[in-house]
């Protein structure tokens, strides 16, 4: 069955993110590089054994293929861009509530703490890639990929992520990633779409396994 896979709309306007992400980074980074992965994908998908198969089923079963590296990285583009946009939202940021909260407490201390080393490992991950909050066999860990790999191929459950790729932020902030990371956190991060993600990966978890 053919599968045509499409650009997600924003979940906000353009210009919802500003100050701290510009109307015109998000219609280059959503309308350009974006839709660049989606219309790469769904050239490289007809005629192949990924036809017909979801986001995630390409992404699980190119991961680890030299010879698919090309599906692979868009796909994981794809997936990642459609998540991170939700991961953000206009009068986001600060501390989380409820559950998560004290999930985050419980793993990483006093929230100050969570956010030191979130933005330690935004930082600190060379080159273009991604930051993440997943769930982990249980478990709240912060994690680090590289262009377009993403934590599903490790078994994770993503909360929330940040995009450290230059086009996410260099109209913006040009070579200041620590101030695009710091605003972002303090101000756009949808905790409520992190919270989400928590409930369900928990509820998840609870299921018996299919024999």
């Amino acid at each position: 069955m053919s599968r045509s896979f499409s650009l997600p709309a924003l979940p906000y306007a353009e210009n919802a993110l500003a100050p701290v992400i510009s109307a015109q980074t998000v219609a280059l980074h959503h309308g350009k590089h974006h839709r660049t992965y989606v219309d790469n994908l769904n050239k490289l998908v007809p005629g192949t054994e990924f036809e017909g198969r979801s986001l995630e089923q390409i992404i699980l079963a190119t991961a680890a293929r030299a010879d698919k590296a090309e599906v692979f990285n868009n796909a994981g583009q794809v997936w990642n861009h459609n998540f991170y946009w939700q991961s953000l939202r206009h009068g986001g940021g600060g501390k989380p509530k409820g559950a998560l909260a004290e999930r985050i407490a419980a793993s990483f201390g006093k929230y100050e703490a969570f956010r030191k080393d979130f933005a330690k490992a935004a930082l600190g991950q060379f080159g273009s890639g991604w930051a993440w909050l997943v769930v982990d066999a249980g478990a709240l860990k912060i994690v680090k990929t590289s262009n377009a790999q993403n934590p599903l191929t490790h078994g994770q459950v993503p909360l929330f992520a940040v995009d450290v790729w230059e086009h996410a932020y260099y109209l913006d902030y040009q070579n200041r990633r620590n101030e695009y990371v710091d605003a972002v956190l303090d101000s756009l991060i949808n905790w409520e779409f992190a919270a989400e993600n928590l409930a369900q990966a928990e509820t998840a978890a609870k299921q018996p396994a299919h024999a």
